[in-house]
């Protein structure tokens, strides 16, 4: 019976590591002039400033990047609750007929939201220079 005590000792302090751990991913920051560098030095895409009204609100400003056959617009909230806000508001103000949740990736800090369905090269281009 005196066992049973110490095993509820040891409870809270599992999960306190568990969340540390879980959290550590959660951290990771893009930055947006690091991934517009990328995308235009490595891969060639023309990268332009971003006019939609949702990216003009993000504080850590935000870029489109043009595919021959689609474009992505990538917003960079300053963390992860603000990139969930961006997306929130990308879910508000869509068409009625737009399937949004095709299109959009929030990832960390950032948002990203294509013009049509990517696809995996593209996402894999997008992917590889967010940085």
């Amino acid at each position: 019976m005196a066992a049973m005590p110490r095993r509820l000792l040891w409870l809270p302090l599992g999960l306190a590591a568990a969340v540390l751990l879980a959290g550590c991913g959660g951290s990771k920051k893009y930055s947006l002039e690091k991934t517009r560098a990328c995308l235009a030095k490595q891969h060639g895409l023309t990268v332009l400033k971003s006019t939609d009204f949702v990216a003009s609100t993000a504080l850590g400003g935000a870029l489109t990047a043009k595919f021959p056959h689609n474009q992505v617009t990538i917003s960079f909230g300053l963390d992860s609750d603000e990139a969930e806000r961006l997306a929130t508001a990308y879910r508000r103000f869509r068409g009625r007929n737009i399937g949004i949740e095709d299109i959009l990736r929030p990832d960390h800090n950032a948002v990203l939201l294509w013009q049509a369905h990517p696809s995996s090269d593209d996402e894999s281009t997008i992917h590889g220079c967010l940085k």
